[in-house]
């Protein structure tokens, strides 16, 4: 098990999500010598903006934002209170091979006028399935 946080605090980091996908939480999982590794995949980010404000959380297979390596999407919103809302999700690598050490990246992007506020965590879990 590993874990990532970028920010343990409401407030931070403070900046505006952008077009492009921005990394928010890396961890390496150990693999190497498990058949059929299941790995387990979690996080949280807090975001602020105007009501119905848009932006998209992807887990990738790797260190690098690519598109062929996205393992895992979803989309969320801005509530319509426009106070900080804290969005949580979950996924599953299903495929991973078994390796001395997988790395998944967690990155978040928008078409919006939303803030990351923090808290920012991402985590996960090796085990055999």
């Amino acid at each position: 098990m590993r874990s990532s946080m970028n920010s343990a605090f409401a407030g931070l980091p403070g900046v505006s999500i952008s077009n492009s996908p921005v990394l928010f939480g890396i961890i390496g999982l150990q693999t190497q010598g498990v058949s059929n590794p299941l790995i387990t995949l979690n996080g949280t980010i807090g975001v602020i903006g105007e009501p119905g404000d848009s932006f998209v959380v992807e887990i990738v297979r790797g260190s690098v934002y690519a598109p062929a390596n996205v393992i895992y999407r979803a989309e969320g919103t801005v509530d319509e209170s426009g106070e900080v809302g804290f969005h949580s999700f979950a996924a599953t690598d299903l495929t991973a091979p078994p390796a001395l050490e997988s790395v998944y990246s967690s990155f978040i992007s928008g078409v919006s006028t939303a803030t990351r506020t923090g808290p920012e965590v991402f985590y996960g879990i090796a085990s055999t399935n």
